[in-house]
């Protein structure tokens, strides 16, 4: 996950539309507490980033760590007049930090989201599982998280452990550092678990995935392409978030599959997201989808406002810049991507088509209809304009996935001609 630019979300200066059977407005709900550690010199600190003099080690009495899953690459020797030899294999590991016996009061906040989605009565006899699966997802934005912190983190490879200290920790609790792994003898889809030294739990282990610089690769948008969300409506955020099990958009699954099967791609699923919602996600990809690299904003928010604007605001801006973060890990891997209407996926897409002739291959774009609102976005006249530096052959729109499968048919078959 790259270091996010943007500053910190704060409350609007503006009011979102009312929304919910109850009518309120989600700006005027109750705002997150202050999640920054408890030392100001900490806080302070962290600036340094992995520099920081004054970090110190994470403690498992009284920090929580998360490690993300991750895909490792070898950087490419593309200059001229040299052979495109593949180096020694590297990965950027990211660690996020939290104190542990953070606030345990979640009850406003769970109400004032039940409220705003408008549940009560709604599910019966579940209401009380609800409210139990709010609580839960909301529990990571009320964790205080910890900057000026660092990790060790235990790699074994070939049967060999690596010791490598990362951190510290940033203001939002994150450290992201790209690790040097040796081990060029590692093959292309070696899957390897590298875990949080002292730390216990799931979160503090994680898979690296071990990608060679040919091939395939998906980039794949989550919220309104593989996963319902709702995006275009502020309440449908909230419900799809917090109150509902996640559900996948129908069809895409076994979409998904057929892509695996026919073209072995390494995976990326780049999302507009705070990473809070990273144990969420994850397990619904882990469910549903094929494994792979999960990128999400690396910022927090304060406010239920602030989650929506994570999810609506500059997307265009931060998807390209995750891209061209990949694109520098793997510029010989021939790309599809996948997105929605919903938001700026085609023209981001189109943005990256454009800087890297010859890196994306293919794009497809799922024609969203199940969310209100949609008419002008779902005009031929956006896409067409969107598209309008990008051969007819590389870009296709669906509303069925069944339209899809010739398209990746074909793809495979380009692939055997090379």
């Amino acid at each position: 996950m790259a270091q996010e630019q943007l500053a910190k979300p704060s409350a609007p200066t503006t009011k979102p539309s009312k929304t919910g059977n109850a009518g309120t407005d989600i700006a005027q709900r109750p705002t997150m507490p202050e999640r920054r550690g408890s030392s100001l010199l900490d806080f302070f600190s962290s600036f340094f980033g992995s520099k920081n003099p004054l970090a110190h080690a994470a403690d498992p009495r009284k920090h929580t760590v998360w490690l993300l899953d991750n895909t490792a690459y070898q950087p490419v020797l593309d200059t001229p007049n040299q052979d495109h030899t593949a180096q020694a294999w590297q990965a950027e590991f990211v660690a996020c930090i939290f104190e542990k016996g953070g606030r345990k009061d979640v009850g406003k906040l769970v109400a004032a989201i039940a409220d705003d989605i408008g549940i009560d009565g709604e599910y019966g006899s579940d209401d009380k599982e609800t409210r139990e699966r709010i609580e839960k997802r909301v529990q990571p934005f009320l964790d205080q998280v910890s900057p000026a912190r660092t990790v060790k983190l235990e790699i074994t490879i070939d049967r060999a452990k690596q010791m490598h200290h990362l951190g510290g920790s940033d203001r939002n609790g994150i450290i992201s550092q790209i690790v040097n792994l040796g081990a060029s003898g590692v093959t292309d889809g070696t899957v390897i678990h590298p875990r949080a030294h002292h730390f216990d739990g799931p979160m503090a282990r994680m898979e690296t995935r071990f990608a060679a610089p040919e091939g395939w690769m998906v980039i794949s948008d989550i919220d309104d392409t593989i996963k319902r969300t709702m995006t275009l409506e502020p309440t449908g955020i909230l419900r799809t978030t917090f109150a509902e099990e996640p559900v996948p958009i129908t069809g895409m699954p076994d979409f998904y599959r057929h892509i695996q099967d026919k073209l072995n791609p390494t995976w990326f699923y780049l999302s507009a997201s705070p990473y809070n919602l990273y144990p969420f996600l994850h397990q619904f990809l882990h469910e549903n989808y094929c494994p792979g690299t999960l990128i999400l904003r690396d910022y927090s928010w304060m406010d239920i406002s602030g989650l929506i604007k994570s999810l609506t605001e500059n997307t265009q801006e931060y998807k390209v810049d995750r891209m061209e973060k990949i694109q520098s890990w793997f510029p010989r891997r021939r790309v599809l991507c996948i997105g929605d209407s919903t938001q700026k996926d085609p023209e981001a897409y189109a943005e990256m088509y454009n800087r890297y002739p010859g890196w994306i291959h293919a794009i497809i774009i799922r024609k969203v209809t199940d969310v209100e609102h949609m008419e002008e976005k779902n005009k031929p006249e956006r896409f067409e304009e969107a598209f309008k530096n990008v051969p007819d052959s590389v870009w296709t729109v669906f509303e069925d996935t069944q339209e899809l499968y010739a398209f990746v048919d074909a793809l495979g078959v380009d692939d055997r001609a090379l």
